[in-house]
This record gives C-alpha cells, sequence and structure tokens, in this order.
C-alpha cells in the first residue's frame, strides 16, 4: 500500500505517475493527514476491472449451478452454433435470392 500526501500529487506528478506505473498498486493520497483520495495506473485499473467482472462471471455461474439452472457441455455449445450459423447462412441465401428474384 503508497500513502503520499497530496502535496505530492500537486507538486510533483510525474514521480507519482512513475511510482503508479512501476508499483500497479493503487496510491492512496491524504490531506492533513486524513485519507482522501485513490489514484492507479490505468493499466493496474484495466486489469483490476478485468478480473472484477471475470469472478463476477464465475459467481454467476456457480448461482446458476446452485440453482439447477440448464448447463451446456461444450460440444452442445458448438453444435448449436453450427445449426444456428447455417439457418442464418441458409436464411441470407433465400433473402438474397429473393431480391434477386425482385428485380
Amino acid at each position: 500500500m503508497i500513502i503520499k500526501p497530496s502535496t505530492l500529487l500537486r507538486n510533483d506528478y510525474g514521480a507519482v505517475s512513475l511510482m503508479l506505473r512501476e508499483s500497479a498498486e493503487p496510491m492512496y493520497i491524504t490531506r492533513n493527514g486524513e485519507g482522501d483520495t485513490v489514484i492507479m495506473n490505468i493499466e493496474a485499473f484495466e486489469a483490476r476491472e478485468q478480473r472484477l467482472r471475470h469472478r463476477a462471471e464465475i459467481l454467476e455461474a456457480e448461482l446458476n449451478r446452485m440453482t439447477g439452472a440448464k448447463a451446456y457441455a461444450k460440444g452442445e455449445v458448438r453444435e448449436h452454433l453450427r445449426k444456428k450459423f447455417r439457418q442464418d447462412a441458409t436464411e441470407a441465401q433465400e433473402t438474397e435470392g429473393d431480391r434477386e428474384a425482385n428485380l
């Protein structure tokens, strides 16, 4: 955990930015000795957000599993997508054929 006074941020932003890039962890900024703000390097923040989204997806999947929601095996999903894309492609060809016939 990095804790720095707000004067450092105000007086030497370059040093703060470098610290944040090198540490990849948040920096707590104090004002008058009290916690005030937290800042992070953008790459570290985006990685953190991705981890949080991934955890939320895992929790949702686990909740679905525990409540008995229908689950699909990888092969079932693949087959469903194959059928769906074949159907969509066939419909697109039929629509194209209809357009050409009306010309």
